[in-house]
């Protein structure tokens, strides 16, 4: 094999989008782009969470542009909200198609696809087979046993297919590239290769997320979080985080905690559920606010006390690692983490903040309670100062720049 110095990148989100996958792969392009490499990301016109077109975007058959030395193509796909299971698939099968399309014109050593949803990964495959180059599949969720774990489809005959198509998928790439141990060990018992397959979690760039003072506008415009611990959750509120659960035990934490304000700051399938759930437990101790922009993001971060992470109980989740802890441990904000698993394990193991069994009302309220005990809250802090500087986001673009150039 030839020395790898193009490399195309596929994946459906990308900045202006401030999501997980989105931040991944920017954060480690423009490392990559820093080292002298060429980077192509063919992705979509950016419109997660809300499923419409941002501002000064259009969704065009193909439009062109440059980020940071990045050549982005950006391609049509049918664009829908995050709800319906069916449009979210026409959402993904219209991706991969028009990123098939694209990617036959783009010169390129390598081939990079990114998941959770994997018809990217499909349209990684067939241009790998039409361009005569390898390709490398990044798992950052287990599709589609994720999606059956929050009840939006059942094991019938669509998810075995699918799967099917997983297991060919694995079996077809020249490497795989995963986000925990977790995903590397359920993977290789399913018959795949162990030695092809990488661990690259996430991560945090630690110029970007560093410790701060409360943003003084933004209290100035929330007089509700005066004098109060702010207990913030910030991502997109679906069907997997298990928010509900949250809400529910509030009226119980709002007359033993009266300290305490929770503020959740996104959007989502389940937004309008959860509002409505709110005002129906006429809830005091609760803030909503929608998306925040990535350049905005760390001011609402300042606001926080505690760092809420929480998803549904369920098996399927203690395989991943969300990537919020990571970004809450560099401004040093102790986690309050609903989850069991790697997660849990990491937590834990730097000491960065204290876990509760997911869905456990009772031991969510107790541990609401001790991180805020200040002797144990100057402890988390140490702890997500250490936990930062692991995952650091360069180092960690670097190490899977290795993987994807090496034989």
């Amino acid at each position: 094999m030839k020395p790898v110095k193009r490399i195309l990148f596929l994946t459906d989100n990308f900045p202006p989008e401030v999501n997980a996958p989105a931040t991944r792969t920017y954060e480690h392009a423009r490392e990559w782009v820093g080292k002298g490499y060429e980077v192509t990301v063919i992705t979509c016109a950016p419109n997660f969470p809300h499923g419409k077109v941002y501002e000064g975007f259009e969704n065009r058959l193909v439009n062109r542009e440059e980020k940071d030395g990045i050549k982005v193509i950006r391609v049509w796909t049918y664009i829908t909200a995050n709800e319906g299971f069916l449009k979210r698939i026409l959402d993904y099968i219209s991706f991969a198609v028009m990123a098939f399309l694209a990617g036959l014109w783009v010169r390129t050593d390598i081939i990079v696809a990114t998941s959770p949803q994997f018809f990217t990964a499909v349209a990684a495959r067939w241009l790998s087979f039409f361009k005569f180059k390898p390709w490398i599949m990044e798992v950052r969720d287990l599709w589609p046993e994720s999606i059956a774990a929050v009840g939006a489809m059942n094991e019938g005959r669509i998810y075995k297919f699918l799967e099917w198509v997983e297991l060919r998928l694995y079996r077809s790439a020249k490497k795989i590239i995963v986000v925990t141990d977790t995903f590397k060990r359920k993977i290789s018992a399913r018959g795949i290769d162990g030695s092809k397959i990488d661990v690259h979690k996430n991560g945090v760039i630690l110029d970007l997320f560093e410790p701060r003072l409360k943003d003084k506008k933004l209290m100035e415009l929330n007089p509700q979080f005066h004098g109060k611990k702010v207990f913030a959750y910030i991502g997109t509120h679906g069907m997997a985080h298990g928010l509900s659960f949250i809400l529910n035990s509030l009226p119980k934490l709002q007359e033993s905690l009266s300290q305490a304000h929770f503020l959740f700051i996104g959007e989502g399938a389940e937004k309008e559920n959860l509002l409505k759930q709110a005002e129906d437990l006429k809830l005091t101790n609760v803030t909503f606010m929608p998306f925040v922009p990535k350049y905005e993001v760390v001011r609402y971060l300042s606001l926080m006390d505690v760092a809420l992470v929480n998803l549904k109980k369920s098996d399927t989740f203690k395989t991943v690692i969300p990537s919020k802890i990571f970004e809450a441990a560099a401004l040093q904000k102790p986690i309050l983490l609903g989850l069991e698993g790697e997660t849990k394990g990491i937590i834990e193991s730097f000491n960065a903040g204290t876990c509760f069994e997911p869905e456990n009302e009772e031991e969510f309220i107790l541990k609401c309670h001790e991180i805020l005990q200040e002797k144990q809250y100057a402890q988390f802090q140490s702890g997500c100062k250490n936990l930062a500087e692991a995952f650091n986001r360069k180092k960690i673009a670097l190490q899977v720049l290795e993987t994807i150039t090496t034989d």
